[in-house]
């Protein structure tokens, strides 16, 4: 369907074209779709404090190059979603380390969803995000998300753990997660999806950052 392409400071020269229809893509989904119009910016791209030389970005990039799917990582030892903005819906300290990181901005195109069910799409950015973390010796994942997101992160096998009471926001109830990175994780998500193999891009762009 697609593959997941890795991009951050060291090659996000190389895909210019792609990170610009990512941010378009995330202003389409988050305000048009959703209706986060604190989120609205007059360009039509959705680009926020986060969206550092430190983050991040997956990709999903069709053969045709266009990004019909992505996500963000951002380091925990940076200033991050649950630090900056959502540190209430922690019970003590936001969780912090070298292999901590967070996930944000996960987003499936229209065209390629599923009504009722999570579309395989959503499996393949699942399983690039897992393999990429793998790779990087990133152990655990905090988010900040919508409170039925749990029980879908218990299905596939990611062990997730409240951080905290959830709060209302924008009249969603949203609540903080961590989730376990393990092989294990990855080979439920990929069984789940029926996914039979590696998803993350070889490109020569990428350059993989220890």
């Amino acid at each position: 369907m697609f593959k997941v392409h890795v991009v951050d400071a060291a090659n996000g020269a190389a895909y210019r074209e792609q990170l610009d229809q990512y941010f378009q893509l995330r202003h389409q989904i988050y305000v048009g779709e959703r209706g986060w119009q604190a989120l609205q910016r007059p360009d039509g791209r959705e680009i926020d404090a986060f969206d550092t030389p430190d983050a991040t970005h997956l990709l999903g990039i069709s053969a045709a190059g266009q990004v019909v799917a992505g996500s963000r990582l951002v380091p925990s030892l940076k200033p991050h979603l649950m630090s900056e903005v959502f540190p209430q819906l922690v019970s003590g300290r936001v969780q912090r380390g070298q292999d901590i990181f967070e996930w944000t901005r996960f987003f499936v195109a229209r065209h390629l969803r599923e009504p009722g069910r999570s579309c395989q799409a959503a499996g393949i950015i699942y399983c690039g995000l897992l393999e990429l973390c793998l790779q990087r010796q990133i152990s655990n994942l905090t988010i900040v998300c919508e409170d039925y997101w749990f029980e879908r992160f218990a299905s596939i096998g990611w062990q997730p753990k409240r951080l905290g009471l959830s709060t209302e926001s924008d009249g969603t109830s949203i609540v903080g997660i961590m989730v376990d990175i393990s092989p294990a994780a990855l080979a439920t998500t990929r069984q789940i999806y029926r996914i039979s193999g590696p998803v993350l891009c070889d490109d020569a762009r990428i350059k993989t950052v220890a």
